[in-house]
């Protein structure tokens, strides 16, 4: 038997009396996360994610979950022998490749993804942005400078899309009965077809739409990372905008600040960019005093 004062177990009381401030201060609070990512592919990392958000959902938290899922649809499409073309290396979906993403992202990965929580003792239900009018989208434009004439020209990335309008309540109606909503990147347009949207950009538009207390991207890198490669634990905009100015910030984390700050500044209260593939790293962020991340306030 334990003696009530071995040092493992009084460690333990430690842990839960030091997340006491943290319960309090968001009990109520809705918390939005895009898990994505290669911990995704795994079952350890998803076994463990699905636990995280069903003691989040456990302590009157209301976790809200939109996943992505660009490698399996990348997987799926070579299967079935369909051409990705890529522009500025962004991918073009055309009518089959939207179908395709449709599938997997609303059908496979969606129900794992509920099937995961359900195993952890949670209850989760499987939407889209199609689902009690979601989300509405329209098509995304971009332009490309071609290198020669230096000429911007506009770039038909087929149907890829972005959040135009969000209605919450199917949301709000799902956390409320104890569910925890896990949402697929996909909406229609006004004009009836289907868009595929990027998973982070629909996570920030949703927790804007809530006015979340928290946003959080689970991705591959420890967070945003300074010249000499340490750990950025809090910024602002005004930060944010200097480095990628100084080229501090570079590549696949420009969008994904990008995202943070439309998202604080449209109502989230905070993002946090973190390391999916750190066992439980979004309660270290959210329970103790040192974090995991790196948080962007408005």
């Amino acid at each position: 038997m334990t003696e009530p004062h071995d040092p493992a177990t009084l460690a333990k009381a430690e842990t839960l009396i030091e997340a006491l401030p943290y319960l309090q201060r968001y009990a109520g609070a809705t918390f939005v996360v895009k898990y994505g990512g290669h911990a995704m592919g795994d079952p350890e990392h998803a076994h463990d994610f699905a636990q995280d958000v069903v003691l989040l959902k456990a302590v009157g938290i209301n976790p809200v979950v939109v996943h992505g899922g660009g490698p399996q649809i990348g997987a799926m499409l070579k299967r079935v022998g369909v051409e990705s073309s890529f522009v500025d290396g962004l991918r073009v979906t055309d009518k089959e490749t939207a179908e395709i993403a449709e599938m997997v992202l609303c059908g496979s990965i969606n129900k794992e993804l509920v099937s995961w929580i359900a195993g952890a003792g949670g209850r989760a239900i499987g939407l889209s942005g199609k689902d009690g009018g979601l989300v509405t989208a329209r098509k995304v434009t971009r332009t490309s400078k071609d290198p020669d004439s230096n000429i911007e020209r506009v770039v038909d990335l087929g149907y890829v899309g972005e959040p135009e309008s969000i209605d919450t309540q199917v949301i709000e109606t799902a956390s409320a009965a104890g569910l925890i909503p896990v949402i697929a990147p996909i909406a229609p347009g006004a004009d009836g077809s289907t868009y595929n949207i990027n998973a982070d950009t629909m996570a920030g538009a949703i927790a804007a739409a809530l006015g979340a207390s928290r946003l959080f991207l689970l991705t591959d890198v420890a967070g945003v990372l300074d010249r000499l490669g340490n750990l950025l634990t809090d910024l602002r905009p005004a930060d944010i905008e200097r480095m990628q100015a100084d080229g501090t910030i570079t590549g696949g984390m420009i969008p994904k600040l990008e995202t943070c700050v439309h998202a604080v500044e449209a109502g989230c209260e905070a993002a946090v960019v973190l390391d999916g593939r750190v066992p439980h790293a979004m309660l270290l962020e959210i329970f103790t005093a040192e974090g995991a991340g790196t948080l962007i306030r408005a």
